[in-house]
């Protein structure tokens, strides 16, 4: 019977299969093993029981259930008895009508070899053949039953090549898969050529419209960094699915540079900067010629110079008290990106010279420089430049009139009324940037203030200092008289902030900034590195890792 179906059609195979399946080897062998004890003259009727497994389910077969796949097993059962109780030769069945009992051979040895007869035994009446096929159709899967207690199932698989016998072309498949999966933009780098403009590069490989080109440029920062470009400078790219460009980065430098990213029409600009590693070095050398072209020598940077050069005026007159020798030694930092030093500036500076010593330090809390022990070199500036008590004469007005013509004819000053030859004292700490004579101001001094301020005194009588001195707060420069056009002694005072002349008696005027109690300790305590740097004398490179190690030591 095997033989029979095997050499069918594969069509038939499938549409035969459940029929063919109805009577399986257990569930016959159940079967001719209950008939069998049923023959038996000791063996009641009613102690004839279904041998199902007791976690079937839904249950034990009952005829009395609805559409169940029980149900329907016996269903099939009692439609297949019906079709087979004239015992109708099995040479006389149709394909479809063939039920499989070729396996009987091994239920009892008593029995005779089913597959010699040419019909169903006629020992097997018609309910121990009711049983049989519902039996077989619970056992070939119409019933879920767990059959793990009783009997052994072996691992589901297939070996069987379909190829495309059932299913034909299969490209499709491969096709829905490399769709399902996501676009995943990937960044590009283009290296720009000699005559390439950005505004054909974008056109011809970004998928760019000469109009978002020119929208592109008006977002950026500065439009130079793609319209200034040099052969060799590159940047970076993404585009989406469809070939426009999606984000571009470019850098100007080591450090800086711009990221611009798609924004439904526009493009979206971000600045991009790099943070560096935080390195000190130690630069040191002596005066030979200009204290600028010194400091240069010695490697430091052009800002770096510009800005110890400043500082250093507001102490050093470099023309009267530098000399060739003088040492000097200069801590700076920098943020240090694959090698290149961005940001530099100076920490603290030491000057050895053979008419001044200056040690000066940055405070990091307000970024001012103080000596070691905290004195600022921003002192106090006093309201008046003299001692003593004298009566104002005329008021700072920029929109006096003239008593004679009418015309507005500015007081950039004010006057004090006080004898000829009473002294004259600098407010604060600078510079004698002037001594001179004029017609209508009489004799006169220019100072420059540590503070970038500037004082102007007219109509004295001597000038005490002279061009180009330092001068200290509290300092005598020059007695009062009454020189150039003056209606009386008296003293022109002018003070003149960012070169506007501004009142002397109302405007804001620094205080004296030197660092008291723990302000001074906590700067003392920042220093401390600073200072043993700037002992040591040993120039290069100095990690700050290393002195935040030794401060926590």
């Amino acid at each position: 019977m095997l033989r029979i179906l095997h050499s069918l059609p594969r069509t038939h195979k499938l549409l035969l299969l459940p029929v063919a399946t109805m009577v399986t080897v257990l569930g016959t062998q159940k079967l001719i093993t209950t008939y069998h004890d049923l023959n038996q003259s000791h063996t009641p009727l009613e102690s004839v029981l279904v041998p199902l497994p007791s976690d079937s389910a839904p249950g034990v077969p009952s005829l009395r259930q609805e559409r169940t796949p029980v149900a329907e097993a016996i269903d099939r059962a009692s439609r297949a008895i019906d079709a087979t109780r004239d015992n109708i030769p099995l040479n006389d069945l149709a394909a479809t009508e063939i039920v499989d009992l070729d396996v009987i051979t091994s239920a009892e040895a008593s029995m005779t070899s089913v597959t010699t007869q040419p019909h169903i035994n006629a020992q097997l009446d018609d309910g121990a053949l009711h049983m049989a096929v519902v039996l077989g159709t619970l056992s070939s899967g119409m019933l879920d039953v767990d059959n793990t207690a009783s009997v052994e199932i072996a691992d589901a698989t297939s070996y069987e090549d379909y190829g495309n016998e059932l299913f034909g072309d299969i490209s499709f498949l491969e096709l829905e898969l490399a769709a399902d999966e996501p676009y995943v933009p990937k960044w590009k780098t283009h290296i720009v050529e000699s005559g390439e403009t950005f505004a054909l590069l974008a056109q011809n490989k970004l998928g760019l419209g000469y109009s978002e080109v020119m929208a592109l440029l008006e977002d950026l920062p500065d439009p130079r960094m793609l319209t200034h470009w040099r052969a060799g400078h590159s940047f970076d790219y993404q585009l989406d699915e469809n070939g426009r460009l999606l984000s571009l980065r470019m850098m100007k430098n080591t450090r800086d540079g711009i990221l611009l990213e798609r924004d439904e029409e526009h493009f979206a600009a971000t600045v991009i900067e790099r943070q560096g590693e935080a390195v000190q070095r130690l630069y040191a050398g002596s005066v030979s010629g200009s204290f600028a072209r010194s400091a240069q020598a010695t490697g430091l940077s052009s800002s770096a110079v510009t800005e110890l050069t400043h500082l250093l005026e507001q102490k050093l007159d470099f023309r009267r008290d530098s000399r060739r020798g003088d040492r000097f030694q200069v801590l700076v930092e920098s943020d240090m990106i694959d090698g290149e030093a961005f940001d530099s500036r100076v920490l603290a500076v030491k000057y050895d010279g053979e008419r001044m010593d200056l040690t000066l330090l940055r405070n990091a809390t307000d970024s001012n420089f103080y000596t070691p022990e905290g004195s600022s070199l921003d002192p106090a500036f006093s309201r008046y430049p003299f001692e003593g008590n004298y009566r104002l004469s005329s008021n700072f007005n920029p929109r006096r009139k003239h008593p004679v013509t009418g015309r507005i004819s500015p007081h950039n000053g004010t006057d004090f009324a006080m004898p000829i030859g009473t002294p004259v004292v600098a407010p604060a700490n600078g510079r004698v940037e002037k001594v001179g004579n004029h017609h209508a101001a009489g004799r006169y001094i220019v100072v420059r203030h540590d503070n970038g301020y500037q004082t102007r005194y007219l109509h004295l009588s001597r000038p005490l200092v002279t061009e180009g001195a330092r001068i200290e707060m509290g300092e005598r420069i020059a007695l009062s008289g009454n020189t150039g056009r003056s209606t009386g002694p008296h003293l022109h005072y002018e003070v003149i902030v960012n070169n506007s002349p501004v009142n002397a008696m109302n405007v804001e005027l620094p205080e004296n900034t030197s660092l008291s109690g723990d302000t001074l300790i906590a700067f003392q305590r920042q220093a401390e590195p600073m200072m043993a740097a700037l002992d040591s004398g040993e120039t290069g490179t100095i990690s700050v890792a290393n002195y935040e190690r030794q401060e926590e030591q």
